[in-house]
């Protein structure tokens, strides 16, 4: 084989072996003197290092697309020009926050992080990273955590809601009775959730209870909706994982399914999109190296093409509830990094399981949306330090901030300058 004999191959000494038996020969045949043999047998061969790949986890997915649609024979030998919806700059930024923080939890037993970053209304993907680092042997780095099922935790609470409220179940400012309550399941033991805190807070408007991520309110909406209709509403967000009712129970709105975070993006897109569905996009133009176009997306032609699953007053009212800051202090103070500076336009919603194997911070204004999460990927637990506030938010908190900013600019849409915040209806009263 030629490539036994590469420099760059397993056994680079066999490159110099055959270097010296050629210029022997050489000499030999009289193209070479002997003096100049030597002189290029003890030349020492520099070797320019080879760059890590850009986005590796993107660019991997991207062909992983391409061979699924094209065959594998045209994607590695038709000369394919490929472009994308990514932000390198943005990327590179991203990779760089959760290398740095998840160093920062080493000690809390948090090994592992991703962000996901979109536009909302076209779907663009800006920014995927699957890993702290696509290289690290102590987390399986290759593995893309943003295509993995994870189990969201109390970060899938906006969903449920959303339901009774659509439904009529509930407005922001009914009252639920956070007590110590046992709910009966036929044929297993008797379910008694327990708040994050430890604590029970009483009669709780939904605004609040839904802002400081209480759970006993959170499973007293469950039993309205019913874990059916909640399972098939969730599909209608986007969350594909969720399939059968029949394994689910209450549990279910304090994260007991499992989800990925590329669908949790495009369900509190449809928050930030005033309850349009927009599924998202990688690609938006593919030829051959003739120059023939294989496909080619406008994004401005797709911006909110998508199917709408919710009206907006409900959406309205979500995101209006997870960008108050007051509705969440109680339970995460009043100046977390839930907050993000200049910016109080922004909706976020935490997750932590029970048992914190998975913490998540997600968060949107109908300009980008930010999916972070941390935990390990053999689903050891985390220290019990790890919480809402301290495991994937500060990840969340600068990546949004910088694509916030970015935003702002018109860098993405000239159009697109100033705070967006969430889209009053006129049938909803008072000030947002």
């Amino acid at each position: 084989s030629p490539t036994r004999y590469s420099p760059f191959g397993a056994h680079p000494e066999y490159a110099k072996q055959r270097q010296a038996l050629v210029l022997d020969r050489m000499v030999e045949d009289k193209y070479i003197s002997q003096d100049q043999a030597e002189a290029a047998k003890s030349d020492v061969l520099n070797y320019a290092a080879v760059s890590a790949p850009k986005a590796p986890h993107f660019a991997l997915w991207i062909k992983d697309q391409l061979v699924e649609k094209y065959g594998e024979r045209t994607v590695e030998q038709g000369g394919l020009r490929v472009a994308t919806t990514l932000d390198l700059d943005l990327q590179n930024f991203a990779q760089a926050v959760v290398a740095t923080e998840v160093a920062k939890l080493k000690k809390q037993n948090v090994g592992n992080g991703a962000v996901l970053v979109t536009r909302p209304k076209t779907g663009e993907i800006l920014a995927m990273v699957g890993s702290k680092d696509y290289f690290a042997t102590d987390e399986d780095g290759k593995v893309n955590v943003i295509l993995a099922k994870r189990q969201p935790g109390s970060s899938i609470k906006p969903v449920n809601y959303a339901l009774a409220i659509r439904d009529k179940k509930i407005t922001p400012a009914t009252a639920i009775a956070d007590v110590p309550t046992c709910f009966k399941v036929e044929g297993q033991p008797d379910y008694c959730p327990v708040n994050y805190d430890g604590l029970f807070h009483g009669l709780i408007q939904a605004r609040f209870a839904l802002g400081n991520s209480f759970n006993m309110p959170a499973v007293r909406i469950l039993a309205l909706n019913g874990v059916e209709n909640l399972v098939y509403f969730a599909n209608q967000m986007g969350l594909t994982t969720l399939i059968d009712p029949a394994q689910y129970g209450l549990s279910l709105t304090l994260g007991g399914g499992e989800v990925r975070p590329y669908d949790m993006a495009v369900a509190f897109g449809v928050f930030a999109n005033a309850g349009i569905k927009q599924s998202l996009i990688s690609i938006t133009k593919i030829t051959d190296w003739k120059g023939k176009v294989y496909e080619e997306t406008n994004v401005k032609d797709i911006e909110l093409t998508g199917e709408r699953v919710l009206p907006p007053d409900v959406t309205f009212l979500i995101s209006h509830i997870l960008l108050d800051n007051n509705a969440r202090s109680a339970a995460f103070g009043e100046s977390s990094y839930l907050n993000v500076k200049n910016h109080p336009e922004v909706s976020v919603k935490t997750g932590t399981t029970n048992d914190r194997r998975d913490n998540w911070t997600i968060g949107y204004t109908p300009l980008a949306l930010v999916v972070t999460w941390v935990g390990n990927n053999d689903n050891t637990p985390m220290s019990g330090a790890v919480s809402g506030v301290s495991g994937a938010s500060p990840i969340w908190n600068k990546v949004i901030k910088n694509v916030l900013d970015k935003t702002e600019k018109g860098i993405y849409d000239k159009e697109e300058t100033g705070h967006a915040w969430p889209g009053q209806p006129d049938d909803i009263s008072g000030k947002s």
